[in-house]
Formats: structure tokens, sequence, C-alpha cells
């Protein structure tokens, strides 16, 4: 592999001497760290609601990192308790905006009991909406988009000063990752953002509007930070953008750009790390080096996030995803080709516009031939400014709710059918956390993406284990650890 130029300086930009990127970018990320950490002065309380994808959880858990550091917080699950309310949103699913309007309803009346109490609006509804929040709900102190979070500090120094509620939601592209903290995470597992935006405007999404175009993170900065995360115990990492595999990052000190099959690979090689999983992939920039890099890199996890949303090629050419069902399934053949195995989940839009029985069937039969693990999908919603919003939308929702209802059953059937597959199987697990099913018990993951609860001590948690799985249900699994003694048996 190629030396790569990276070292940490404050303020995250990567330069400097040349080293290669595993144990050298680990002493780095340590020592930035230490520089960078917490005075833990204060126990001023946050608390942050969530709406949405992970890359939305990956941004509140930057949020929480800029105000630990400037403003030594803590985090809290009880808003009543709150000195900070921040509600981090999502402008995909149909009335995000009311949602977030009722959310804030509910908060308003703590400003009696802590006059000092800030209130924020940030993620895509904010980057939609921008001033009509503070006019709507003048209680609302500052309003942030996705790339103005590491912002959140001056702004609510601001808003102490001026007196005024404060709003900012530009597009200053990766100033967001030069400014944020090193990542602090408590557990085995962690994601990292290597993009921002999409530039592929599909006629649906109001993503390219609320996260702006494509920007992907330099190369480097990627590589220190997962570094800098399994110097904290971390195994496993997700690698997050809109488009997650249409990455084209600069490389420190040259003219050339790493594409994602690149960057997956260089990920790979940092010790520590056990895992990699990425989300979300779009089908036109799985590339055949991208391809053959499940089959090459045995770290990268046999379950692929692959969103479809129809099964017709006239819904697809509808909504402008710039690929055929044909295409589809080719992509998925030579995926499953590199890596015998590998599983799928994905994503289904039901009743857009224009969408008939037949184009729906259509739908039902791709599932079947490919045999989808999971999926997210819902009934179509008009999203205010994207194209689709000018189509005529016929079909009634009960026939919506009702073709939903038969898309969820098959594939439900179909994980059920891999799940009771899986019963009697040794499955390499990564112990997380304890199980919320009983807290004397703990959970992980299997490499398909199934949580797995069983017997053992929390002395595990964060390592990864052999479990024999004995029983599967509709959202989990069951099993017991497999002894070195017994897994030997079990081989022979």
């Amino acid at each position: 592999m190629q030396e790569i130029n990276l070292k940490r300086t404050p303020s995250g930009d990567a330069s400097g001497a040349s080293i290669t990127p595993s144990p050298a970018v680990m002493a780095e990320s340590a020592s930035s760290r230490q520089a960078s950490s917490p005075t833990g002065q204060g126990q001023r309380k946050l608390f942050i609601r969530t709406f949405g994808c992970q890359m939305n959880e990956y941004d509140s858990e930057k949020m929480a990192d800029v105000l630990r550091e400037d403003q030594g917080v803590v985090l809290t699950q009880d808003p009543e308790e709150a000195d900070i309310i921040l509600f981090n949103t999502c402008s995909v699913r149909e009335k995000a905006q009311e949602k977030v309007f009722s959310d804030l309803g509910r908060v308003q009346h703590l400003r009696k009991s802590k006059p000092g109490l800030i209130i924020g609006v940030g993620g895509c509804v904010a980057s939609q909406e921008g001033e009509a929040i503070v006019r709507r709900a003048p209680y609302v102190d500052v309003v942030f988009g996705p790339q103005t979070l590491h912002r959140l500090p001056s702004l609510i120094a601001q808003r102490k000063a001026s007196g005024q509620p404060q709003v900012d939601i530009s597009f200053p592209e990766i100033e967001k990752f030069d400014a944020l903290p090193p990542a602090r995470v408590e557990g085995p597992t962690a994601f990292v953002s290597i993009m921002e935006g999409c530039s592929k405007y599909c006629s649906f999404c109001v993503v390219p509007y609320t996260r702006g175009a494509e920007v992907s993170r330099p190369f480097d900065d990627v590589l220190i930070e997962v570094a800098d995360l399994a110097d904290q115990g971390v195994k496993e990492v997700t690698l997050l953008g809109q488009n997650v595999n249409a990455y084209r990052g600069p490389m420190s000190g040259t003219n050339e750009i790493a594409d994602f099959a690149m960057l997956l690979e260089y990920v790979h090689d940092i010790p520590g790390i056990e895992r990699i999983r990425y989300t979300t992939s779009h089908p036109k920039e799985m590339t055949t080096r991208l391809i053959e890099a499940h089959g090459n890199l045995p770290k990268l996890v046999p379950f692929l996030h692959l969103p479809v949303q129809a099964g017709s090629d006239a819904v697809l050419a509808a909504m402008k995803r710039g690929y055929t069902t044909l295409e589809f399934k080719s992509i998925v053949r030579r995926l499953r080709a590199a890596r015998p195995g590998l599983t799928l989940s994905s994503d289904f839009i039901v009743g857009f516009p224009g969408e008939t029985e037949a184009d729906f069937e259509k739908t039902m039969k791709l599932i079947r031939d490919v045999g989808f693990d999971t999926s997210f999908s819902f009934i179509y919603s008009r999203r205010p400014g994207t194209p689709a919003a000018d189509l005529q939308d016929d079909t009634p929702r009960e026939l919506k709710l009702e073709r939903l209802q038969r898309l969820q059953s098959l594939i439900n059937e179909q994980a059920a059918i891999i799940s009771q597959a899986m019963i009697g199987t040794t499955q390499r697990v990564l112990v997380e956390k304890p199980s919320r099913r009983d807290p004397g018990e703990l959970s992980g993951r299997t490499e398909n993406n199934r949580i797995v609860n069983f017997a053992g001590q929390p002395r595990l948690i964060g390592q990864m284990i052999d479990v024999r799985i004995t029983q599967a249900f509709s959202n989990s699994l069951r099993g017991e650890i497999v002894t070195r003694d017994s897994l030997t048996e079990e081989r022979a």
C-alpha cells in the first residue's frame, strides 16, 4: 500500500510527516485526544432527541461531543432536568415538520422553572425551515443545519449575549469535520461519517436540498478517526454517508483521489478494527473494485444495505434512480459471487405516483428473486420542493397501506427463513452490551446483523466470541456461548 501523510494538528487537519496508516496513526490519534480532552468542569445537562437515519445518530453524538468539550455537559435521558434540549430532526417522511413543533410544544413549559434553558432544533427540518421555526415557535433559541452543528457553542453564546434567537443553516461543506473534537465512545461499535450530502437528486427525496451536494472528507482524516476509535477499544466501525459508496476523498500531499473501495482497504488494515460495515449505498456506485472488496476483505461483513426502492422499471425511471431491475439483480449476483452467503437489506417506497398493481407485483417478484433479509419500507409521502411533488398521486392511501402490509409480510417471511436456518450454527458475535430483555444476560450482533441474546459475564462486553444459535424469534436470536472444547468437537 502507498504511504500516506498523516498527522493530526490541533484543528484536526491532516498534514506533516510521512508515515504508514496503522500503528503510527494509532499513536498520533491517542496523543491528540489527550490534548483536547474535556475539562469535566460543571454539570450542565444535555438532552438530545434524534429522529431519522444513522447519519442523524452520528450527528447527535457529535453535538454531544462539541458541547461536552466546550461546556462540560453530561447527557441526560430526561428533558425535565436538562439545561440544553436539542431536537435533531429528519425531513424524509411526511409531516416531519408537524412532529417537530409537537415535540417543541411539550418542552416549552420547562422555561418557567428554568429561565436559562436553551432549546435548539437541528437536522434536516431545521435546514428546510430555517427562520420559519423561530417565527412559529419564538421560544426556540438556536436553529442549525447538519453542516453547522460544530458551531453550537458559538450560537448558544450569541443567543445569550444578544437575547435574540440564532439561525445558521449554511452549507460550509467539510468545515464541520475540521472543527469537531476527537470522538469519545463507551462501547465496541462506532459510526464514522465519511461524506456529506447527496448529488443523485432522486425525484422523491429532499436530502440534496437539506444536506447539500456530495462532499467527501479527506481520506487521511477518516483513517485518523477510525484509528482513534480503535485506540479507545472500538472493534466495529460503520462508515456513513447518504451515498457512502460515492466517496471520493482527497489524499493528503498528493493530487490523488481515493475511492470508497480504497478507503475500505486501508480501514481494513488498521489494528484493532475487526469488523467493517457501511451504509447507505447506492446501486449506481457499486463499482467492480468495491464488489471485489467484499470477497477480498474478511473484516467487511457479509451483510449489505442496498436500497432499490421499487422493482418496476417504469417506477424506477420516474424516481430517477438511474438503473433498471435487471441491472440491480446483476449487481446482487456479482456481490454474492464475490462473497457467498451475503445477505441484503433494502429500502422500498410503496404507492409512488403512477404505481399500478402490476408495478407493485414486479416489486414483490424482485423481493422473492433477491431474497432480501430486512427492509425499511414506507408508503410514498409527498415532499414539498421535490420533482415528484408535482406528479399526480392518485393511489388511495388505503391501497398504499394494503400493499405495504403485503410487502412487509413477504420480507418477514424471508427473514424468518434465514433466522431459522441459523439455528444450530455457530456464529461469530461481537458482544455489545447487557441484553434489553434481561439485564442479567448479554447482547451482541452476528456478522449478518442479527441481534443475539445469551447468558454471559459482563467482562465479555467488547469481545468477539463464538455463540451457538439455539432459538430464532421475529427480531432476535437466542444462543449459548461455545467454549473452545465444544467448538473443537463441533469442527472435528
